[in-house]
């Protein structure tokens, strides 16, 4: 059984290595707003030093998937229509469903998975935000129903050293809730609660949070740092998200207000290192609405933003899946659920595939 705190939940998890070989992500920065009686919008950038082929897929319920591991896989039905930014084909990196919940993934090089139980139902990295989506309307379903599966890595080769999958999670909900979910130690590190609003990458979340400290308007002295560095974006997002004011004149003022904490966090364009991972451009953020059902997306080299109403999808079971292609479609801005076109299931990458950056 899971032990559950307010920091930390326990759980056996692990790797399993084959040879398939693509290419990875993610660095990235995450905040979540909730003031009471205003919208619950999670912000994210997608940092990565190459394109990730990014398109958004309305995926409705009823659609029967597994885990993408070869032995004794989780398996589920989708409870809940969602909408997901899938990269290359073959993964999901953010994404909201119907019931209001979100969740992303985020790189942290510090992640260890352990050894592959294979007693315990397996779930591939690649398809564990789109269970969560599939399944879950709130964090507390999410977090109790941890204790049922295995989260399978893949292996990312660093130049010419193989470490296991270098992420951890976000999930947020309607209600305001909020969890980190990391993998240390061959364990499930869980930080729950409202309180946990920002997200970057390394170090760990308890150091990360530790080292915040020492900022202005955070606990210390010291002048907020402007580095592409994660902690630095992680200060920086605090600070200034804790500045944002809790009752905007608007909705379309509460939107803009949450951009324009996370473009805080973004890393410029010609900023680009494969071997520091967690320093890498911005290519793209999104704006879930966890309220309202609206998920806004935009990249960076394009100056506009488009945004997807769910409640103009069809996410009905028995509905097709479709997609939505903004680099093909570069001149959509605004309201795009009726630019989206039917497309193929996403064959999710095996728990086990071994990633090569900028191969």
């Amino acid at each position: 059984m899971i032990a559950i705190s307010k920091l930390t939940a326990l759980a056996a998890i692990g790797a399993t290595i084959v040879t398939t070989t693509v290419t990875p992500a993610l660095a990235c920065s995450r905040i979540l707003w909730a003031p009471e009686g205003e919208p619950v919008l999670v912000g994210r950038n997608e940092d990565w030093f190459e394109s990730l082929e990014t398109k958004v897929y309305a995926f409705p319920k009823g659609i029967e998937r597994n885990g993408a591991v070869g032995e004794n896989p989780v398996t589920w039905t989708s409870k809940y229509g969602s909408v997901s930014a899938i990269v290359y084909g073959i993964a999901v990196t953010d994404g909201m469903n119907e019931a209001g919940l979100n969740s992303s993934l985020l790189y942290l090089a510090e992640s260890e998975f352990g050894e592959r139980d294979t007693s315990k139902s397996g779930i591939s990295v690649s398809v564990f935000s789109q269970w969560m989506l599939d399944n879950f309307a709130t964090v507390d379903e999410v977090v109790a129903a941890l204790d049922s599966i295995q989260l399978v890595p893949i292996t990312m080769m660093h130049d010419t050293d193989e470490v296991q999958a270098p992420f951890h999670y976000s999930v947020a909900d309607a209600s305001g809730n909020s969890a980190i979910i990391e993998v240390l130690g061959g364990e499930f590190v869980i930080h729950k609660g409202p309180e946990f609003k920002v997200m970057t990458n390394s170090p760990t979340y308890d150091e990360q949070m530790e080292q915040a400290k020492q900022y202005v308007g955070l606990g210390g002295d010291k002048p907020l740092p402007g580095s592409s560095q994660s902690p630095d974006r992680y200060a920086r997002g605090a600070y200034y998200l804790s500045l944002l004011p809790d009752n905007p004149a608007t909705y379309q003022e509460a939107v803009a207000n949450v951009l324009s904490v996370i473009r805080n966090m973004s890393t410029p364009w010609g900023v680009s290192d494969p071997g520091k991972p967690n320093v890498a451009p911005t290519l793209w953020r999104t704006v879930s609405d966890l309220t309202n059902g609206r998920y806004y997306f935009e990249f960076t080299q394009n100056p506009t933003v488009a945004w997807i109403d769910l409640h103009n999808l069809d996410l009905s079971e028995g509905a097709p899946i479709t997609m939505f292609d903004l680099k093909s479609d570069i001149l959509a801005t605004g309201e795009v659920s009726n630019r989206f076109n039917p497309a193929k299931k996403v064959d999710w990458l095996p728990g086990g595939a071994v990633l090569n950056p900028g191969s």
